[in-house]
């Protein structure tokens, strides 16, 4: 079996589903066997990729920008992504579109979540009307689909009337590195970046969904809390009203605004933190409260989407979003690592080699292998 998989996103986003795709193609070599996996991405600039996969070969689409075959699949539905990257036994879409392709292989989607149709106004503009132009199209087309949790997979089930069988819940994973950081890295860490302990520690995108504004809200309550929240990730879509409510905030001075880290220095947050919030609106799975549960730290997050799912007992979880019990609760959870043993082991459980394992055995099925 031949196995394509596209990993530009990969290529151009650090974060989300960039993320993903790096941390799955970097495990599915190990998972081949005698199988083959080819990576293709577009780099007319032939830069290469910019990560190391082995066991993987390349199909570099080198003769066109990437930027105008996208505007063309959008536009005429053409050229075929076959027609670009060669012909394969299986083609992976990882980043939720197929795009245009003939019918010499079967196709993987992955959808991470469906935001778009449950809470629009969240979701930027573009990024809207393109999963809205695209996405009923994809799931009648895919010959499977991967959803990174259970409860995504029921969200594409019922939103799209899909046939259950095609749909498979694959788990994510985390990274290796997000375990308890050594004390004086933490330090160190910590003092490079201005920040002061105590410290309540959010991380993701700055965008709607992520509710920051209402964990400002409740941080603002916790008068008898005297350090610092620290709020950490890149700025997104619809920003704006979100820094702007941060500058307002009664306790600005102690808000501490951090963007986009690297894993070398998350796992020193992580750990330094006495509690991690999280109090999304919504989530197709939620890597950032189970790193956090990684590195020890207590988490307390919204009780919404896939996240009662994916953090089960090992977080406390709030249904609703009122503010006074989010303070109380917080204000009982700081500094408490009694469950950090546990929560640990839960969130370790997700692994990326598990996450590559399953997602080859989904390849293997449409192909007919298994």
């Amino acid at each position: 079996m031949r196995v394509c998989i596209d990993i530009q996103a990969a290529v151009t986003q650090q974060a989300g589903v960039g993320r993903y795709v790096k941390s799955l193609v970097q495990r599915l070599g190990d998972t081949a066997g005698s199988d083959a996996l080819a990576l293709s991405y577009f780099d007319f600039m032939r830069r290469g990729i910019p990560f190391n996969v082995p066991g993987a070969a390349t199909s570099a689409i080198r003769w066109i920008p990437g930027r105008f075959v996208q505007k063309a699949w959008k536009t005429i539905a053409w050229p075929p992504f076959d027609l670009l990257a060669g012909a394969y036994d299986v083609y992976h879409f990882p980043n939720f579109i197929i795009p245009p392709i003939r019918k010499g292989g079967k196709t993987v989607v992955t959808i991470h979540d469906t935001a778009f149709l449950r809470m629009p106004e969240t979701t930027e503009e573009k990024n809207l009307r393109y999963l809205k132009a695209g996405m009923a199209d994809t799931v009648e087309r895919a010959d499977a689909i991967i959803a990174v949790s259970r409860f995504t997979a029921d969200e594409i089930a019922v939103l799209f009337n899909a046939e259950r069988a095609r749909i498979h819940a694959v788990h994510s994973g985390i990274s290796d590195c997000f375990a308890p950081a050594p004390a004086d890295k933490v330090d160190r860490d910590l003092k490079a970046l201005g920040i002061k302990q105590p410290f309540i520690l959010t991380v993701g995108t700055i965008e709607p969904r992520k509710n920051i504004p209402f964990l400002v809200e409740f941080y603002e309550k916790m008068d008898k809390f005297k350090g610092q929240l620290v709020i950490a990730g890149m700025a997104g879509w619809k920003c704006s009203p979100i820094f702007d409510r941060m500058r307002r905030s009664t306790r600005s001075a102690d808000i501490k605004y951090v963007s986009y880290l690297t894993d070398s220095l998350l796992p020193s947050l992580y750990t330094g933190a006495d509690l991690f919030a999280f109090p999304s609106r919504y989530e197709g799975f939620g890597f950032p409260p189970l790193e956090a549960m990684a590195c020890g730290t207590p988490v307390l997050a919204a009780a919404t989407g896939s996240l009662p799912e994916i953090l089960g007992n090992a977080a406390t979880l709030i249904a609703g979003f009122d503010s006074d019990r989010w303070a109380d609760e917080a204000m009982k959870r700081l500094g408490d690592r009694s469950n950090s043993a546990g929560a640990r082991a839960h969130a370790t459980g997700y692994s990326w080699a598990e996450t590559a394992r399953q997602t080859w055995n989904v390849y293997r099925k449409v192909a007919g292998c298994a």
